[in-house]
Parts: structure tokens; sequence; C-alpha cells
């Protein structure tokens, strides 16, 4: 007798394993790029205060600022210590925009770190500075009942500006300075005289000074000497001209 097989049954087909997916790595940061440091941050150079000084002793001249103010701008000028102390010093007046090309270098007289002005005194006194002496960038001069002469006609400049702060009381301080050389001022008189004659040198890079002050019952007074020149400037301005 036969026997009927039976079908054998279907295998189902096995599940195939899935391949592990690998985590993906982890995403990584870009790496900050370095800037330098801003133009700001930069540490002043002597050449960048004396560009911001020129703009101040234009604005002077101009009537922008009184004497006051651009004695307390030069101060900070000569305090601050990087190129964004400086700019806003010069914000609000005209040239206020960075140096494009450095001014050509003008040999005043060996630099030195800034220090406390030279203070000259006269009471019931005279006081005489003149000969080849360095000028600091600040003079304050005092005279009470006294005389004070400055005859910077020998002066080494060893900076483009300097300031002198004048004082008289029943007395009486005298400028002298070069005939080449920029003098500007700006000051009164009270019972007295107040008088500054405004100079413009042919160079570009004379050096300039400026002379605050006022008097009472007193004489302030700026003026050129005759027959006297910055001798270097003298001979620079000679191959300018071709003599």
């Amino acid at each position: 007798m036969d026997l009927e097989k039976k079908p054998e049954p279907e295998k189902q087909p096995q599940p195939q394993p899935q391949p592990q997916r690998q985590a993906a790595p982890a995403e990584t940061a870009p790496a900050q790029p370095v800037f330098a440091d801003p133009q700001g941050a930069l540490r002043a150079s002597d050449a960048d205060r004396d560009r911001i000084a020129d703009i101040l002793r234009d604005a002077l001249a101009e009537g922008r600022l009184d004497a006051e103010e651009h004695s307390d701008r030069i101060d900070a000028v000569y305090r601050a210590k990087t190129v964004g102390e400086l700019e806003p010093i010069v914000r609000d007046l005209p040239g206020a925009r960075p140096r494009q090309e450095p001014a050509p270098d003008y040999a005043y007289g060996p630099e030195g770190v800034d220090g406390p002005p030279d203070n000259l005194v006269a009471i019931f006194s005279s006081t005489t500075r003149k000969g080849r002496w360095r000028v600091s960038r600040r003079t304050n001069a005092f005279a009470l009942f006294g005389n004070i002469e400055i005859d910077l006609t020998e002066a080494i400049f060893a900076q483009r500006l300097t300031t002198i702060n004048a004082t008289s009381i029943f007395g009486n301080v005298e400028v002298r300075v070069p005939e080449n050389i920029s003098l500007r001022g700006s000051g009164s008189g009270v019972f007295g005289n107040f008088e500054v004659v405004t100079l413009e040198g042919v160079d570009p890079q004379a050096p300039v000074v400026v002379i605050n002050g006022y008097s009472v019952f007193g004489n302030v007074e700026a003026r050129p000497k005759r027959g006297k020149w910055i001798t270097d400037l003298q001979d620079k301005l000679r191959k300018h001209l071709g003599h």
C-alpha cells in the first residue's frame, strides 16, 4: 500500500541580519579664525600723537577750540597709550581721519620719553631760559611781580608741537622764537597785554609753538627774533629751493 507523502512545509526565509549602522562621527566645531588686533588697540607712536596734536592746533587757530579746551585735549593726547584712545579726542574736528601715508621725517633732535612739564616761576625776581637746550612738550611760566624770558632761537625741538602756558600778574613773560617756525597763540589780558605775533612756517614740518595764557596788570608777549633761524631747517629749505 502506497503511503501518501505529505508535502514538506516550506522553509520560511530567515531574516538577514541588518548591518549595524556605524554612528556618524561627531561634528567638530570649525576652528575660530584668529584675527589680528583691531586698529584701535595698536600702541600709539610719537607720529600718531603729533598728527592728533596738529589737528588740535589747527582747530585752535580757527577758533573751533578755546585755549582751555585745547590744553585739556593736548594733555589727553600725550597721556594716550593706544590709537583707539587718540581718535575720539578729535572726532568732532575737521581732518580727524587716519593718516594714509607717513609724513616725511624731520630731525628735531634726540627724542625723549614724555615727562613732567618745565615750570618757570618768577616772584619778585627774574627767570631766563635761553641758549642750546631741549624744549619740553609743555612749559608753564608764572610771573608775579617778576620777569620771565624764554628764548627758543637756539633751542632743540624734540617734538613737532610745543605748548607754553603763560600767566603774568603784575609781571612780564616774553617768548622769542626763530623766524622759520610756526607760532600760534590764544589768551587775554585784564588791564594788561597779551600779544602773540602769528607765524606760518614755510616748511610744513617746521616746529609749532603755541602760547596759551592771560595777564592781569601784566604782559605776555611772543614774537620772532629778527635774523634767528633754525639752522638745519634753513639748510633744508635752501636745498629745496635749489640755492
